[in-house]
């Protein structure tokens, strides 16, 4: 995953806040250490059977070897809870920017050679690679720049590397450097694409630079390809309108002959964004989310998002890196100006922007059929480092009658009920949320799904409450010495996803855990480990060469998630062996929530998956379940390849793919 960085902080301090996010980071390298890992090995493999290992870089398995170390650094104490002193901190960003660079090599080295049509033909040059990445970091602690794809005479190649093991519609957005673009399919057929301005700020967009957003599907754990022409079809190159709000304020405004766009001076009526699945509402004053009506219901439900600052007490002990002693409850954010909204709608996506001093808040909503259009792509862009002990908060408030309970996660594994207990502090009511956090009542769930691990409350009904970054000035006598001073530019991002139960459907607030439901497990995979666009490089000769690569007979079952196709180690050196190890998790989820008429595709096999016949092109010649850490047989290799797990177990697979 491409994290949007970050600031050098990670996500969960002791009193489980949040300081910035390495997190954000540290996720992103989890989930690309995990393509990296799976699409090498498909590589290898694939290699092996057709007599080619000798010209793929098989050396690349020493960067997957320091990757997985730099992400075992990061669970110690220190660097999850961001307590490290600041040098420490920059060294853990030096190694994760670092692997993050070797791990996008390792995927394009993978990426190239799968792709091509005509294995003979593939040559593996270091100095002049097949394909770019789909973004840069000029430093650790800076955030990433897409990759601006040139459009000339000779038309252009991107593949798609999909890490998910179902297949995927979901939306891919590229910079190109004109708006008069065509996008077509591998087989040579006109897309529908929705053509955009790049904005650097509020109301200036970047000159010949223009976003191209374009719906795919892409085969699970696969590859596809795009082809870009310069070229204007009118019929399915379709132009962004944009209306800027600017409230009162004296600031030019790019404009572009290929978009239409409105300058508003003033306005202040609320207004909505649409597609197939719901309406959602915005405040026209703050530009904030207010409410969701889903299109086959007539109420509204309320989902009204504020910011939040907390201050720190004025006694002698004060917030630090570990401990969260604010002087009360929070108070609203205000700004010393009023912000410019920028609202953007098109036929595949529509967005509000809402541009504060401190925060940029910006609310997505997809126009597809599936996971991708039935939850609210959000994402915070924050800034307080001219902040006094002061921690930045978003705050949804509902009208979901939560009874005092709410749900986190533990390590993105299982999900525990939370019961906000007056008699606690405040700050003795806030707990992690790794990868989500809901609150229920009879009728609906509210999920927050995260893509960096931060700190989550709800302290009171219908509430939550996620703390987005904090700067404070002082050591909290805990023994790191220093404050929290050393703040950057930090993107959160999250998904909002509002389910309805089933008629008959009993919430059980009472049982110890809870369960998402596949729809939720799903949307927290399409944000956690997004599409990559991979262009090929300009000086290459692509052509019709380029195949996309699917590399499962079938999409696993929609409750299996493949934790990792790990290439094992061959015991006398450092290289690769031809084993792999193949880690499934089966999840368990929550039957209780509308499932029906969503548009997405998801079939569930009562445990039962045929590992034989899983992989397209590769036989499994050898299968033999181990224990997690692959160091015992559990039992001798088997000539059957079905195998069959519970809910909430995972499985690990020693095996050889031919």
């Amino acid at each position: 995953m491409t994290s949007d960085m970050t600031s050098p902080r990670s996500g969960m301090p002791s009193s489980s806040t949040t300081n910035g996010s390495l997190t954000s980071s540290t996720a992103g390298l989890t989930s690309m250490c995990r393509g990296a890992e799976v699409l090498y090995s498909l590589a290898a493999a694939h290699a092996r059977r057709s007599g080619l290992a000798g010209r793929y870089p098989l050396s690349d398995f020493t960067l997957l070897t320091e990757a997985r170390r730099t992400l075992g650094l990061f669970q110690h104490h220190d660097a999850i809870t961001g307590t490290a002193k600041e040098a420490v901190v920059v060294d853990y960003g030096v190694r994760l920017l670092r692997s993050l660079v070797n791990l996008k090599q390792v995927i394009i080295h993978a990426a190239h050679y799968l792709v091509l049509g005509d294995k003979e033909t593939y040559h593996f040059d270091p100095e002049a690679p097949f394909l770019q990445v789909d973004d840069t970091r000029l430093s650790h602690d800076a955030l990433p720049e897409r990759t601006v794809i040139q459009l000339d005479s000779s038309p252009r190649f991107v593949v798609l590397f999909n890490p998910l093991e179902q297949e995927r519609f979901s939306m891919v957005s590229l910079l190109v450097n004109s708006p008069r673009v065509r996008v077509l399919s591998e087989e040579g057929q006109p897309l529908a694409v929705q053509i955009s301005a790049h904005w650097s700020s509020a109301t200036e967009a970047v000159p010949d630079v223009y976003q191209v957003s374009v719906p795919v599907r892409l085969p699970a754990l696969g590859l596809g390809v795009l082809q870009l022409q310069l070229g204007l079809d009118g019929h399915r190159t379709l132009p962004s309108s944009v209306r800027i709000y600017l409230h009162g304020r004296q600031l030019s405004v790019s404009r572009h002959e290929a978009f239409p766009l409105r300058v508003i001076d003033s306005g202040t009526s609320d207004f909505a964004l649409s597609n197939r699945y719901m309406q959602v509402w915005f405040s026209g004053l703050t530009g904030l989310l207010k409410s969701i009506r889903r299109v086959d219901e007539e109420h509204e439900q309320q989902v009204d998002m504020q910011v939040l600052v907390y201050g720190t007490r004025t006694s002698k002990d004060k917030s630090g890196a570990y401990l969260f002693l604010p002087d009360g409850e929070a108070k609203p954010y205000v700004p010393k100006e009023p912000p410019v909204l920028r609202v953007t709608e098109g036929p595949f996506f529509s967005e509000v922007v809402a541009y504060y001093e401190h925060i940029h808040q910006a609310v997505r909503l997809y126009n597809l059929p599936g996971v991708e259009g039935l939850s609210l792509d959000i994402s915070s862009l924050v800034d307080i480092r001219d902040y006094v002990n002061k921690e930045l908060a978003l705050h949804i408030h509902t009208d979901i009658d939560s009874q005092g309970i709410f749900f986190t996660d533990l390590n993105g594994f299982q999900v525990q009920p939370r019961r906000y207990l007056k008699k606690l502090p405040l700050q003795a009511n806030f707990y992690p949320m790794p990868v989500m956090a809901y609150i229920q009542d009879a009728q609906k769930r509210l999920t927050l799904h995260t893509a960096q691990a931060l700190g989550v409350s709800s302290l009171k009904d219908g509430q939550l409450e996620v703390i987005l970054d904090r700067r404070l000035m002082q050591d909290d006598n805990r023994g790191l010495g220093q404050g929290l001073k050393d703040n950057k530019r930090t993107c959160n991002r999250f998904r909002l996803l509002l389910e309805r139960r089933t008629v008959g459907s009993e919430v059980q607030d009472s049982h110890s855990t809870s369960y998402p439901s596949l729809l939720s497990h799903l949307t927290s995979m399409y944000l956690n480990a997004p599409a990559l666009a991979l262009p090929v490089a300009r000086m290459q000769l692509p052509g019709p060469g380029l195949r996309s690569f699917h590399p499962l007979a079938s999409s696993l079952p929609c409750d299996f998630h493949l934790l990792n196709l790990r290439t094992l180690q061959a015991e006398e050196d450092t290289l690769p062996s031809a084993e792999t190890a193949l880690i499934l998790h089966r999840k368990g989820f929550d039957c209780g929530l509308e499932a029906k008429n969503l548009g997405f595709n998801c079939t569930t096999s009562q445990g039962k998956v045929a590992l034989g016949s899983l992989f397209h092109g590769l036989d499994v010649v050898f299968l033999q379940p181990t224990s997690l850490t692959l160091l015992y047989p559990l039992a001798s290799p088997s000539n059957s390849t079905d195998v069959y797990l519970e809910p909430m177990e995972i499985a690990t697979f020693r095996l050889r793919l031919g």
